[in-house]
């Protein structure tokens, strides 16, 4: 198999061992796909692609990366945070601000698919909008709480914030509840103050 890499037309010999797909490069650098993907977009860790456009890579090539990155590179991925919102651009942009900050995201677009990713990897933090369709916050941070009780802690964030939400919120288990649109600034410092520590 012959692999090519996108920007410059390199082509890696199909004998040449220890090639890793993207899972298996975000696994052995320890942090998510989307955080990889966006190394190799900005030239940080070489890919290569397949002639069916699958990312490959080098494993000489992400020891590199990781002596470049100093001690403590493996774990860089940083604590790991789920958002649950069924919104795609509020994940996208709640996303990319906790990424850029080292933390390792995971997503779901809904309440039953934001169970099922944390039955599969327990996070350390979750981030839960309260307004969903199937399943709203409020059942999920219930069923959160029979499961884990308070192991994992939940920042709830809604468009529709009354006077009695951040109440609710905390007396129903969350740590804290933040109204939305939000700066992500604010909800950064508060997913760092949560975990007790700034991921590297």
């Amino acid at each position: 198999m012959t692999f090519r890499d996108r920007p410059e037309g390199r082509r890696a010999p199909g004998s040449e061992p220890d090639w890793l797909t993207l899972g298996q490069a975000a696994k052995y650098l320890g942090v998510a796909q989307s955080t990889i993907r966006k190394w190799s977009d900005q030239g940080r860790v070489p890919a290569f692609y397949t002639p069916g456009g699958h990312r490959r890579y080098r494993r000489g090539d992400l020891e590199t990366f990781l002596e470049r990155s100093g001690p403590g590179g493996r774990t860089a991925g940083g604590p790991t945070v789920l958002i649950v919102d069924d919104d795609e651009g509020t994940r996208a942009l709640v996303r990319t601000s906790l990424e850029l900050e080292g933390f390792d995201v995971r997503e779901a677009a809904s309440g039953p698919e934001g169970l099922s990713v944390l039955e599969q990897d327990p996070p350390d933090l979750i981030l839960l909008d309260v307004m969903m369709p199937q399943m709203d916050g409020w059942e999920v941070l219930r069923r959160v709480q029979e499961q884990h009780g308070g192991a994992i802690p939940v920042v709830m964030f809604s468009g529709q914030v009354d006077e009695s939400s951040a109440g609710k919120a905390v007396e129903r288990g969350a740590s804290d509840f933040i109204g939305k649109p939000f700066d992500p600034q604010q909800l950064l410092d508060r997913a760092k103050q949560i975990l007790g520590a700034r991921p590297v």
